[in-house]
Parts: structure tokens; C-alpha cells; sequence
């Protein structure tokens, strides 16, 4: 998501220019933008995030379980195959995730197995608010959760990781403060 585009040109382009432009905001999930281009015209970013949000919050629990089985793991195996989104790639590479010694990669390795074998789906975290520590506490803290606030937590998540991308592609879309203040790290 290098070249930055206006919501106006997103307004007016054709359909299929539509879900290309902002296929990159959902991880492996560009039909979430597809089915919002009948919607337009968006009267801000906002509102184009929130009926994209909308699409995914509607889904089943078995299909939002597959949507979400589309993120990868943080430091998981496939940041060291290589093999995310460059835009996950980047926020995974905010915190040096691709950079951690074996010790501290068995630590990530073993709270992805396990909130996957709670949960079923890949622990999600908009990394861009945390710090490894913090993102760390996030992990700890989230697997004491039921099923029911993980399912919600995932998508507040992905909700947060998309709104960020979606500020980096929108040119006139100001980045809202999505950092926790510091009273929510400790």
C-alpha cells in the first residue's frame, strides 16, 4: 500500500477498481471490500470502515472463525516462512517479531498453540497499539477469556488493524489515536 488514493476516486471509480484498491486492507479477505462497493458513495472513511466492519460482524460464527483463521500468527511460522501480507509483514516487523531469539520464539510459539487449541482460530492483535511486552500481556490476558469475548476481541482487533491500513491507503483520512493510553498497559 504504497500509493495513497483519495476517497473521492474511491466514490466514483468502477466496482472492480473498487475492491482492488482496498484489497489489501482485509487480510486474504478482499470480497469484505468487494461487498461494500453497492454502498457507495461513502461520505468519509469512517463510514466506508464501518460498513466494511459491518460485512464481517454479519457473518456466521463458522465463517467469521475462517475469516479469521486468515490472519497469521504473531512470530509464528509463517513470519519466519515468509509467507503473510507485506501489510502484515510490516506491523509484525514494528515489534522485531522476525528478529527474536529461540527462546523467546518458543515462548510466542507455545501461547499461538495454545489459544489456538482454546479458540480455534490464530491469536489477533492490531500490534501497531502494543509493545512486545504489552502485546505479550494481551496474549496472557486473552487466553483466560471465554470463547464468546475472543470471538468479540478478534474482531475489535481486525476492526483496529483495518482502520490503521486503511488510514496508510486513504489520503485525506487522518489516522485517529488508536494507541492505548499508558493506564491500559499495565
Amino acid at each position: 500500500m504504497t500509493e495513497r488514493i483519495s476517497l473521492q476516486h474511491l466514490n466514483s471509480c468502477p466496482p472492480e477498481a473498487f475492491g482492488t484498491a482496498l484489497a489489501d486492507i482485509w487480510e486474504h479477505a478482499p470480497w469484505v471490500a468487494r461487498s461494500v462497493a453497492g454502498q457507495r458513495p461513502f461520505a468519509d472513511a469512517d463510514a466506508l470502515h464501518r460498513a466494511m466492519v459491518a460485512v464481517v460482524a454479519a457473518l456466521g460464527e463458522d465463517e467469521r472463525i475462517a475469516f479469521y483463521g486468515g490472519h497469521p500468527e504473531l512470530a509464528g511460522d509463517d513470519a519466519r516462512r515468509g509467507t503473510m501480507t507485506a501489510a502484515s509483514v510490516d506491523e509484525q516487523g514494528t515489534l522485531g517479531l522476525e528478529r527474536m531469539g529461540a527462546h523467546d520464539a518458543r515462548r510466542w510459539d507455545e501461547l499461538n498453540r495454545a489459544y489456538r487449541e482454546r479458540f480455534g482460530f490464530p491469536f489477533i492483535l492490531c500490534i501497531r497499539r502494543h509493545t512486545r511486552e504489552s502485546a505479550l500481556q494481551a496474549f496472557e490476558q486473552r487466553l483466560r477469556n471465554d470463547r464468546a469475548a475472543e470471538m468479540a476481541n478478534a474482531l475489535d482487533e481486525i476492526a483496529a488493524i483495518t482502520r490503521l491500513r486503511l488510514d496508510r491507503l486513504i489520503a485525506e483520512a487522518p489516522a485517529p489515536s488508536l494507541l492505548p493510553s499508558s493506564s491500559n498497559l499495565s
